[in-house]
Protein backbone atom coordinates (compact mmCIF):
# COMPACT_ATOMS: atom_id res chain seq x y z
CA UNK A 1 0.00 0.00 0.00
CA UNK A 2 1.14 3.56 -0.71
CA UNK A 3 0.94 5.89 2.30
CA UNK A 4 1.51 9.59 1.69
CA UNK A 5 2.91 12.26 3.96
CA UNK A 6 2.68 15.98 3.19
CA UNK A 7 4.05 18.79 5.35
CA UNK A 8 4.42 22.54 5.03
CA UNK A 9 6.50 24.66 7.40
CA UNK A 10 3.88 27.22 8.42
CA UNK A 11 0.12 27.51 8.79
CA UNK A 12 0.14 30.09 5.96
CA UNK A 13 1.42 27.56 3.43
CA UNK A 14 -0.70 25.05 1.54
CA UNK A 15 -0.19 21.32 0.96
CA UNK A 16 -2.38 21.25 -2.17
CA UNK A 17 0.55 20.81 -4.58
CA UNK A 18 1.95 17.92 -2.52
CA UNK A 19 -1.52 16.32 -2.25
CA UNK A 20 -2.06 16.57 -6.00
CA UNK A 21 1.31 14.96 -6.74
CA UNK A 22 0.73 12.19 -4.17
CA UNK A 23 -2.70 11.39 -5.63
CA UNK A 24 -1.26 11.30 -9.17
CA UNK A 25 1.29 8.77 -7.86
CA UNK A 26 -1.57 6.52 -6.70
CA UNK A 27 -1.57 7.41 -2.99
CA UNK A 28 -5.02 7.23 -1.41
CA UNK A 29 -4.15 7.64 2.29
CA UNK A 30 -2.33 10.91 3.08
CA UNK A 31 -1.19 12.20 6.45
CA UNK A 32 -0.83 15.99 6.51
CA UNK A 33 0.58 18.53 8.93
CA UNK A 34 1.62 22.15 9.09
CA UNK A 35 4.57 23.20 11.18
CA UNK A 36 8.30 23.09 11.50
CA UNK A 37 10.10 19.85 10.75
CA UNK A 38 11.66 20.18 14.19
CA UNK A 39 9.68 18.53 16.96
CA UNK A 40 7.38 15.55 17.31
CA UNK A 41 5.43 15.80 14.01
CA UNK A 42 2.48 13.68 15.19
CA UNK A 43 1.10 13.05 11.70
CA UNK A 44 4.46 11.67 10.52
CA UNK A 45 4.51 9.41 13.57
CA UNK A 46 0.98 8.20 12.71
CA UNK A 47 1.97 7.63 9.07
CA UNK A 48 5.00 5.55 10.06
CA UNK A 49 2.99 3.61 12.67
CA UNK A 50 0.42 2.72 9.99
CA UNK A 51 3.02 1.12 7.71
CA UNK A 52 3.09 -2.65 7.26
CA UNK A 53 5.46 -4.99 5.43
CA UNK A 54 5.92 -3.96 1.77
CA UNK A 55 4.13 -0.61 2.28
CA UNK A 56 5.73 2.50 0.80
CA UNK A 57 5.85 5.91 2.47
CA UNK A 58 5.56 8.42 -0.37
CA UNK A 59 6.70 12.04 0.09
CA UNK A 60 7.08 15.01 -2.24
CA UNK A 61 10.67 15.52 -1.11
CA UNK A 62 12.88 14.05 1.62
CA UNK A 63 13.11 17.34 3.50
CA UNK A 64 9.39 16.95 4.28
CA UNK A 65 10.15 14.10 6.71
CA UNK A 66 13.47 15.11 8.30
CA UNK A 67 15.43 18.24 9.22
CA UNK A 68 18.77 16.56 9.82
CA UNK A 69 20.69 13.47 8.74
CA UNK A 70 20.31 11.77 12.17
CA UNK A 71 16.56 12.43 12.00
CA UNK A 72 16.41 11.00 8.49
CA UNK A 73 18.36 7.90 9.54
CA UNK A 74 15.98 7.41 12.47
CA UNK A 75 13.01 7.49 10.08
CA UNK A 76 14.81 5.06 7.77
CA UNK A 77 15.44 2.67 10.69
CA UNK A 78 11.76 2.73 11.67
CA UNK A 79 10.71 2.08 8.07
CA UNK A 80 13.13 -0.84 7.81
CA UNK A 81 11.85 -2.26 11.12
CA UNK A 82 8.30 -2.13 9.73
CA UNK A 83 9.42 -3.80 6.50
CA UNK A 84 8.47 -0.68 4.55
CA UNK A 85 10.42 1.60 2.25
CA UNK A 86 10.24 5.22 1.14
CA UNK A 87 9.74 6.90 -2.18
CA UNK A 88 10.33 10.55 -3.01
CA UNK A 89 8.40 12.00 -5.92
CA UNK A 90 11.07 14.58 -6.77
CA UNK A 91 14.28 12.66 -6.06
CA UNK A 92 15.59 9.37 -7.48
CA UNK A 93 15.01 7.21 -4.44
CA UNK A 94 14.25 3.54 -3.84
CA UNK A 95 15.35 2.18 -0.46
CA UNK A 96 14.71 -1.47 -1.37
CA UNK A 97 18.34 -1.88 -2.52
CA UNK A 98 21.70 -1.15 -0.85
CA UNK A 99 22.40 1.52 -3.48
CA UNK A 100 18.98 3.06 -2.77
CA UNK A 101 19.75 3.22 0.95
CA UNK A 102 23.09 4.87 0.16
CA UNK A 103 21.33 7.40 -2.09
CA UNK A 104 18.83 8.04 0.70
CA UNK A 105 21.63 8.89 3.14
CA UNK A 106 23.50 11.05 0.62
CA UNK A 107 20.36 13.02 -0.22
CA UNK A 108 19.71 13.50 3.51
CA UNK A 109 23.23 14.80 4.04
CA UNK A 110 22.89 17.16 1.07
CA UNK A 111 19.55 18.46 2.40
CA UNK A 112 21.12 19.11 5.81
CA UNK A 113 24.05 20.93 4.19
CA UNK A 114 21.64 23.03 2.11
CA UNK A 115 19.63 24.03 5.23
CA UNK A 116 22.84 24.95 7.07
CA UNK A 117 24.04 27.08 4.17
CA UNK A 118 20.67 28.83 3.86
CA UNK A 119 20.69 29.54 7.61
CA UNK A 120 24.22 30.91 7.38
CA UNK A 121 23.28 33.20 4.46
CA UNK A 122 20.15 34.44 6.25
CA UNK A 123 22.11 35.23 9.41
CA UNK A 124 24.82 37.04 7.40
CA UNK A 125 22.16 39.02 5.54
CA UNK A 126 20.45 39.99 8.80
CA UNK A 127 23.77 41.08 10.34
CA UNK A 128 24.55 43.21 7.27
CA UNK A 129 21.06 44.75 7.36
CA UNK A 130 21.43 45.53 11.09
CA UNK A 131 24.79 47.17 10.38
CA UNK A 132 23.01 49.38 7.81
CA UNK A 133 20.47 50.37 10.48
CA UNK A 134 17.61 48.04 9.47
CA UNK A 135 15.07 47.55 12.24
CA UNK A 136 12.43 44.80 11.99
CA UNK A 137 10.38 46.01 14.93
CA UNK A 138 6.91 47.38 14.46
CA UNK A 139 6.73 51.18 14.23
CA UNK A 140 5.56 52.86 17.40
CA UNK A 141 1.84 53.48 17.53
CA UNK A 142 2.02 56.56 19.76
CA UNK A 143 3.75 59.61 18.30
CA UNK A 144 6.73 60.68 20.46
CA UNK A 145 5.31 64.24 20.53
CA UNK A 146 2.22 62.95 22.39
CA UNK A 147 4.19 61.28 25.17
CA UNK A 148 4.73 64.32 27.44
CA UNK A 149 0.94 64.93 27.47
CA UNK A 150 0.14 61.24 28.09
CA UNK A 151 2.61 61.03 30.99
CA UNK A 152 1.30 64.29 32.46
CA UNK A 153 -2.32 63.08 32.28
CA UNK A 154 -1.43 59.72 33.80
CA UNK A 155 0.83 61.12 36.54
CA UNK A 156 -1.86 63.69 37.52
CA UNK A 157 -4.19 60.81 38.37
CA UNK A 158 -6.88 62.22 36.07
CA UNK A 159 -6.67 59.20 33.76
CA UNK A 160 -5.67 55.56 34.16
CA UNK A 161 -3.47 53.78 31.63
CA UNK A 162 -6.43 51.80 30.24
CA UNK A 163 -8.36 55.05 29.69
CA UNK A 164 -5.38 56.67 27.96
CA UNK A 165 -4.88 53.54 25.84
CA UNK A 166 -8.48 53.83 24.60
CA UNK A 167 -8.00 57.54 23.88
CA UNK A 168 -4.90 56.82 21.74
CA UNK A 169 -6.36 53.61 20.24
CA UNK A 170 -3.53 51.37 21.45
CA UNK A 171 -3.24 48.46 23.85
CA UNK A 172 -2.44 49.07 27.51
CA UNK A 173 0.85 47.17 26.99
CA UNK A 174 1.80 49.52 24.14
CA UNK A 175 0.96 52.56 26.25
CA UNK A 176 2.90 51.20 29.23
CA UNK A 177 5.96 50.46 27.05
CA UNK A 178 5.78 53.96 25.57
CA UNK A 179 5.68 55.49 29.06
CA UNK A 180 8.68 53.36 30.10
CA UNK A 181 10.63 54.47 27.03
CA UNK A 182 9.68 58.11 27.55
CA UNK A 183 10.71 58.05 31.21
CA UNK A 184 13.89 56.10 30.48
CA UNK A 185 12.82 53.15 32.62
CA UNK A 186 13.74 49.54 31.99
CA UNK A 187 11.42 47.72 29.63
CA UNK A 188 10.09 45.45 32.36
CA UNK A 189 9.69 48.02 35.16
CA UNK A 190 6.33 47.73 36.90
CA UNK A 191 4.05 50.74 36.79
CA UNK A 192 0.84 50.80 38.73
CA UNK A 193 -2.16 51.07 36.43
Amino acid sequence: MLVGYARVSTQDQDTAMQHDALRRAGVRKIFTESGSGVGPRPELQRAIASLRRDDVLVVWKLDRIARSLPDLLSVQRRLRDAGACIRSLTEPLDTTSPFGEFTFQVLGAVAQLERSMIRERVMAGQAAARARGKNWSKPRSIPADDMPLIVQLWRSGAYTQPELAVMWSVSVACLRDSIHRHEGRGRWSKLVV
